[in-house]
């Protein structure tokens, strides 16, 4: 876990309530971290439990607020939907929304269904917008938030071997531009944040070969790992009131790839 005596602290976070999708593990539990050393009031939604319940445990004494984690599948909207009044009953108006939960899993070309182009859709963009749909209402009687959706650099390269993937992460941008219109005039900022090589224990685990290490290193300018909290530090600030003019954007945190 992080440090955070290096780092900025913002005052608008201390007691306001933050949804992260899949925040569980990941970018996401650094998200959950993050947030929460802001004394922020976090809630998160994930279906993995005993990942979750391990974070929640290592935060209890180190947040002044503790997160609380709802087991929740994304792919079910009216679970969705459930999931976000329940948070708006139990801390109230959702205030900042992180729209987080992924899936990376790679897939072939030739070998994708219909069904399961529908499932990746599902996974990686659908739930993203029925999530901002959910707490739109409450946030703007509240007077306002933010929306920060994550998409990746995956359509900007554009990456092989997961194209369903690619164009969910490319809609997210499309998402973001028009919920920043839509949502507006209720004082809602939408922006998007694209990750390039994170150094995720899943992506250590699952795709970080040395063969592809040397070429996340090759292309990026920063000839360094990129780790899960430094996309959180960029989270926070589009979360709080220093970026309150900031609407309608994206932005890039791969190291200088693209």
């Amino acid at each position: 876990m992080t440090q955070t005596e290096n780092f900025a602290r913002y005052p608008s976070l201390r007691g306001a309530v933050v949804l992260v999708t899949g925040g569980g593990s990941g970018i996401g539990a650094a998200l959950v971290e993050q947030f929460g050393l802001q004394d922020a009031r976090v809630a998160f939604l994930d279906v993995a439990d005993e990942a979750s319940g391990r974070l929640v445990e290592d935060l209890r004494s180190r947040c002044l607020h503790a997160p609380v984690f709802m087991h929740c599948n994304l792919l079910d909207i009216p679970a969705l939907r459930a999931a976000v009044a329940q948070v708006e009953a139990q801390l109230g108006a959702v205030r900042v929304l992180v729209n987080n939960a992924a899936s990376d899993d790679r897939h072939k070309f030739a070998d994708v269904t219909p069904e399961y182009w529908d499932e990746r859709m599902a996974v990686n963009l659908r739930h993203q917008f029925f999530a901002t749909q959910a707490v739109a209402p409450g946030m703007a009687a509240a007077g306002g938030g933010s929306v920060i959706n994550m998409s990746s650099i995956a359509w900007m390269i554009p990456s092989t071997g997961l194209p369903a993937y690619v164009t969910a992460k490319a809609g997210i941008v499309g998402l973001t531009r028009t919920l920043a219109r839509e949502l507006g005039e209720a004082n809602i900022r939408v922006n998007c944040v694209l990750p390039g090589a994170i150094m995720t224990e899943r992506q250590r685990r699952m795709w970080m070969t040395p063969d592809y290490l040397a070429e996340i290193m090759q292309r990026q300018s920063l000839k360094r790992e990129l780790l899960p909290e430094e996309v959180a530090r960029l989270v926070l600030f589009l979360a709080a009131d220093d970026s309150a003019g900031i609407t309608n954007q994206s932005f890039v945190i791969d190291g200088g790839w693209v």
